[in-house]
Formats: structure tokens, C-alpha cells, sequence
């Protein structure tokens, strides 16, 4: 039986998304050496696991790393997970970054008792058998990487085709008949407006959700909440009548890249609206009765969108273009469904359910996560333990952080911390900042 191998590098990145990339092209502006290990590609998720017509809702601005910025002359576009994909994958051969591809890790070994001198306070443990020890660990597989189907689901007829929206491609890959889509986020609404422009019956199930505009006054969205930190405080904000927040980034992108996309707009294409699915008995579903409601809080965050736009503009005396009517979000074709939803009377044969994906951070050991197994962190970027790190999770009620984009203040903030600790160690007298 072979020896295990055991190599050093002073800090190992799990995971070979945008963050993951991220952080590593900022410990080299650093100087900093990285290992970046993942389990199938760089950029596995965008290429591989999303369905065919993605698109991201940042746009194409957005999509930049340390040392690399949008250089293209259609800002606003937004472009398909295998587009990010591979500028992830030019950026990572451009910059010599060291990334390991179909590089599994078995477990992550936080060792005991190690002091602030000690060059070896993680075991990377591969599912090959070998070891990449290393003074720092960033995981940098997100908050999403564990589909998330309700319990309910084991409750529907199993002669319903049903699927998570990580497996679902495209229209032709579903038997015929109506389709079901659960969950009325950023995945819903795409496959649901994807749905209903590829000629199928389509039922939204919804549920609560911001709505936004696409662009207002000049500008797309994105850059709007870039400019005013403010929106992004409202992903954890409470509504502008003072009910609960409404979760979720912004669901913008849309495939003729005409319209907004909203309950809205897709009602008024032709999707019927269902009240969100609270059980499940063979072929019938049980439904809330809050179509109507659900419309209308997002419509109202619509309009808390334009007016902290138009208060920003305002107040900053900024030379921004009037924009009359402002958008809003149409509720003409919004009405109510009722209770129970009859999968067999309305021919439905197929149900998607997008409703979402949870952390999956099981390689590292129980005592660095919670009761639910998620990350015991702070600002979403430091573990529990000296030198362990996130990138990639949300901070509290705020989801900024986890944005494509997000990735280099995310791996410049790390960098900054793994470059102090490397020059105190070391007794330097460089400048730590």
C-alpha cells in the first residue's frame, strides 16, 4: 500500500468558484503562495450545475476579480454560468494561480493546541489519501452548496416527474405536460419565464421575494446598490410599511433582456400564480391563499427600490436623467388561485422545485459549526478557530457578501489578515497594512 503524500503550503482554499479564485488572486498581489483545491472544475457550478439558460443577474460588470475589472462594452448584459465560468478559468491560467481540479477533500483536521508559532494548524485530508497541511484554511464553498427540498415532497404522487432546480437544463428535458415550479426566487422566476416562452403550461408557487428594477434613471440596479449602501441594507431591512423583510437578491435577469422580471410580468405572459405549497397528499398539493398578498409586497418593494434611489439622487444633488412614469411592477394579471392545486386536473406532469440550497460545510470538524452545521463565523469571513476563514457566506441578514463581485473585497480582506499574521510571525518590520 502506497505511503500517503504530505506537502505544505501556507494556506490551503477549498472550493474553485469566484470566491475560492478570488482569494487566491489576492494573496498573490500579497506575495502569499495559495492552494486552491476542488472537486471537479474551476467554476463547477456555473459550467455544470445550473440550467442551460442561466443568467447572471449581477451582469456583466460585475463579473471581476483582484487585479482584473470589466473591460467589455456591454455593461449591463448579463452573462450565462459558462460565460463566467471560463473568464473564472482565464483568469486563473492568466494569473498562474495554483488550483488542483478533481481534487476531493475528505475532511479538514483542525489541529489541537497549536500555538501562534506553529507553521501546521490544518490537515487537509484528500479523498487520493494524501495531505496538504498549511497554517491557514479558507472555505470557499459558498452558503449554497446542499440542494434544499421541503419535507412535503415525499408526499407527492411519485408518478410526478420531480426534480431539484441543480438538475433541471432546459424545456426539452422534461416529459410533456404542465410544469410546477416551486420557489419564486432568482431560479424560479427564470425557469418559470424560460417555461412559459418555450410554450408550456407553467404554475409558479410563490413565495416571498423582492422585486426590483432592472434599470432606473440611467443605470442598471447593480450599480445602483453598488452606489448606495442603503439597498443593500434592504436585504435585510424591513419592507417600507414596516412588515418583515423580504429575503433574496435581485431578480433581474431576463433572456430577451427587454423587460423586468417580476410575478408580475410573468403573470401577464401567462403564468398562473399559486399560493405557496404548505403540504403535499398524492396528487393534490395544499396551498396558502397569498397570490395576491405575495404580489403586492413585492410590488411595494419595487417602489422602496425607485424611491431610495430617487431620496439618494436628491439629497447627493446627483445629475441623474428624470425617468417618467417611473418603473413599476404590474399587477394587473395577478389573481388569486385558491387552497388546493389538482396536479392530474391541470395536467401537470413534471414539478421543479427551486427552493434553494443550504451550506455544506461537512469536511470540517463539529466543533467549528453549529447545531445546524453551519459555520461559526463572524462577518461571514472568520471561523471559529486562529486562521480559519470563509469566503463566500452571508453576514447576518445581509447577502451582499456572497455576490459575484463580492469576491474581491472578500479575498483582499483575508489576504490583509494572512499577510499580518505572516508579518508578525516573522518578526518582520514591512508594513502591515
Amino acid at each position: 500500500m502506497a505511503a500517503e503524500a504530505v506537502e505544505y503550503v501556507e494556506t490551503v482554499v477549498v472550493g474553485a468558484g469566484q470566491q475560492g479564485c478570488g482569494v487566491a488572486g489576492a494573496l498573490q498581489e500579497r506575495g502569499r503562495d495559495a492552494l486552491v483545491l476542488e472537486r471537479g472544475e474551476i467554476g463547477q457550478a456555473w459550467a455544470h450545475e445550473r440550467w442551460d439558460s442561466l443568467l447572471v443577474g449581477s451582469g456583466n460588470r460585475s463579473v471581476r476579480f483582484p487585479g482584473l475589472e470589466y473591460e467589455g462594452d456591454a455593461p449591463y448584459g448579463c452573462p450565462s454560468g459558462p460565460e463566467l465560468a471560463r473568464v473564472l478559468r482565464r483568469y486563473v491560467a492568466e494569473r498562474q494561480l495554483q488550483v488542483r481540479e478533481h481534487t476531493a477533500v475528505q475532511r479538514v483536521e483542525c489541529l489541537p493546541d497549536v500555538s501562534e508559532h506553529d507553521d501546521v494548524r490544518f490537515r487537509t485530508h484528500l479523498t487520493s489519501g494524501d495531505i496538504v497541511e498549511s497554517r491557514n484554511l479558507v472555505a470557499a464553498v459558498g452558503g449554497y452548496a446542499a440542494p434544499r427540498t421541503p419535507a412535503l415532497a415525499a408526499d407527492v404522487d411519485p408518478a410526478v416527474h420531480r426534480i431539484h432546480s441543480r438538475d433541471y437544463r432546459n424545456p426539452r428535458s422534461l416529459p410533456d405536460g404542465a410544469v410546477l415550479v416551486v420557489g419564486a426566487g432568482i431560479s424560479g422566476q427564470q425557469i418559470a419565464d424560460e417555461l412559459v416562452d418555450s410554450g408550456r403550461r407553467t404554475f409558479l408557487a410563490v413565495g416571498r421575494h423582492r422585486a426590483w428594477p432592472r434599470q432606473y434613471r440611467g443605470r442598471g440596479i447593480q450599480e445602483w446598490l453598488g452606489a448606495i449602501p442603503s439597498l443593500y441594507a434592504e436585504f435585510g431591512a424591513a419592507s417600507g410599511d414596516g412588515g418583515p423583510a423580504l429575503p433574496g437578491l435581485p431578480v433581474t435577469a431576463v433572456q430577451d433582456k427587454s423587460d423586468d422580471l417580476n410575478l408580475g410580468t410573468l403573470a401577464a405572459k401567462g403564468v398562473t400564480l399559486v399560493g405557496s405549497v404548505r403540504a403535499a397528499d398524492g396528487g393534490r398539493l395544499l396551498l396558502k391563499e397569498n397570490v395576491v398578498a405575495t404580489a403586492e409586497e413585492s410590488a411595494r418593494s419595487f417602489r422602496r427600490a425607485i424611491d431610495l434611489i430617487d431620496t439618494e439622487i436628491r439629497e447627493r444633488g446627483f445629475a441623474a436623467p428624470e425617468e417618467h412614469p417611473p418603473p413599476a411592477m404590474p399587477l394587473d394579471a395577478v389573481t388569486a388561485f385558491g387552497e388546493t392545486l389538482d396536479l392530474a386536473h391541470h395536467a401537470i406532469g413534471t414539478i421543479i422545485w427551486c427552493t434553494g440550497f443550504g451550506p455544506d460545510y461537512g469536511i470540517l470538524p463539529r466543533r467549528v459549526l453549529d447545531a445546524d452545521g453551519a459555520p461559526v463565523q463572524r462577518k461571514g469571513l472568520l471561523g471559529a478557530l486562529p486562521g480559519l476563514y470563509y469566503a463566500g457566506l452571508p453576514d447576518g441578514n445581509s447577502l451582499a457578501p456572497v455576490g459575484v463581485e463580492a469576491n474581491v473585497e472578500n479575498g483582499r480582506f483575508l489576504a490583509r489578515l494572512i499577510h499580518v499574521d505572516h508579518v508578525m510571525r516573522s518578526g518582520s518590520s514591512a508594513p502591515l497594512t
